[in-house]
């Protein structure tokens, strides 16, 4: 039995602890706030900031923990290297989390050292600067927060008289201490796709999900389903991009990569995430062999994985509340979910 410290309890993270207890390992869940999805069913469950490293290292000193797998990306990332040099595993490595909590990190590894292809981008910390790169990239584009999650701070922007609301939001919804944007061109696609991408210990090739469909709003996910249709060459394409980057970044783990697909057939790398991702919840309802958690739970204790394949088609959607959550709060009434779904039921303390 492996003791896991889960580092983010939201409704991911919660599968990841069932399919990890399923298999009789020991969950630490942690997070921000009490009573967190993951929490509900994991053995032990610690509330502190993540972004506190002192606090973190004191978690991680008092349970002793044989694996870290970080489910959010607002941690004391660069703890992680320190915990790794003490023999605790991060998954997929304190190299990948490092890489992944920002957008600029993980957008530069992508188009500048490894040469995939990418939306133009710049980065802007002023609003001054921000103005500037929209001048150089045109109308419409595209604004996100360089550390954010679910897709909170991001928006399009199609003249001049929408930069500042723009920015505001973008910095508005940054998490952690990185207070920066990055501004991009807007892709004309056809659509947008995941490839989950299995990184393997011992040695064993990278796998690949069937490809997965999907929809998001604001860069909030929305529904994804399985199949989804692509052609062969582009989906080559896919996988040579997923295996390069993955690759760059080490460790083992499922990966979400996220694509654009063009009308004209060309395959774009867009995001990238070392966890479970939101479009996979689709393998929940078997459309493939194994569900993205089992994978992730399989690469990370190195136990083997005879192949990924397609059972049947399936399709997932995100149920939004109407309701805004700041209004349970001010009403100090708590969420039995992962606030960003608001679909569970209530309960008062």
């Amino acid at each position: 039995m492996k003791k896991i410290l889960l580092l983010g309890s939201g409704e991911l993270g919660k599968e990841f602890v069932i399919a990890a207890m399923r298999a009789g390992q020991y969950v630490i869940a942690c997070d921000r706030y009490d009573n967190a999805p993951a929490m509900q069913v994991a053995d032990e469950r610690e509330v502190f900031n993540m972004l506190d490293g002192d606090a973190l290292e004191a978690v991680v000193n008092k349970h002793k923990p044989d694996i870290i797998v970080p489910e959010i990306e607002a941690i004391r990332t660069e703890r992680l290297f320190k915990f790794e040099e003490q023999g605790v595993q991060v998954v997929p490595s304190a190299r990948a989390v490092n890489y992944t909590m920002n957008r600029r990190a993980i957008r530069d590894l992508a188009a500048k050292e490894l040469g995939l292809r990418t939306a133009k981008y710049f980065y802007a910390k002023t609003f001054d600067e921000f103005k500037a790169a929209a001048d150089e990239i045109g109308f419409p584009c595209v604004v996100k927060p360089l550390m954010s999650s679910s897709g909170h701070g991001q928006s399009y922007v199609h003249n001049d008289d929408e930069l500042a609301t723009a920015f505001q939001e973008a910095m508005e919804g940054s998490r952690g201490d990185a207070k920066e944007v990055i501004i991009e061109e807007f892709i004309d696609f056809d659509s947008e796709f995941t490839l989950l991408t299995v990184t393997q210990q011992h040695g064993w090739p990278t796998l690949f999900c069937p490809p997965i469909g999907h929809v998001q709003k604001s860069g909030d996910y929305r529904e994804s389903w399985q199949p989804y249709k692509i052609p062969d060459e582009a989906l080559k394409q896919a996988q040579t991009m997923a295996d390069k980057v993955t690759r760059a970044l080490t460790g083992a783990g499922i990966w979400g990569v996220e694509f654009f697909l063009t009308k004209q057939g060309e395959v774009i790398f867009s995001e990238l995430s070392p966890r479970p991702h939101d479009t996979g919840m689709v393998t929940l309802g078997h459309t493939t062999n194994l569900s993205e958690f089992d994978l992730h739970f399989r690469a990370v204790m190195g136990l083997p994985i005879a192949g990924i394949h397609l059972e049947h088609a399936g399709a997932s959607a995100v149920i939004l509340s109407p309701v805004d959550e700041n209004i349970f709060r001010r009403l100090k009434i708590n969420l039995t979910c992962d606030p960003q779904y608001q679909t569970a039921k209530l309960y008062h303390p």
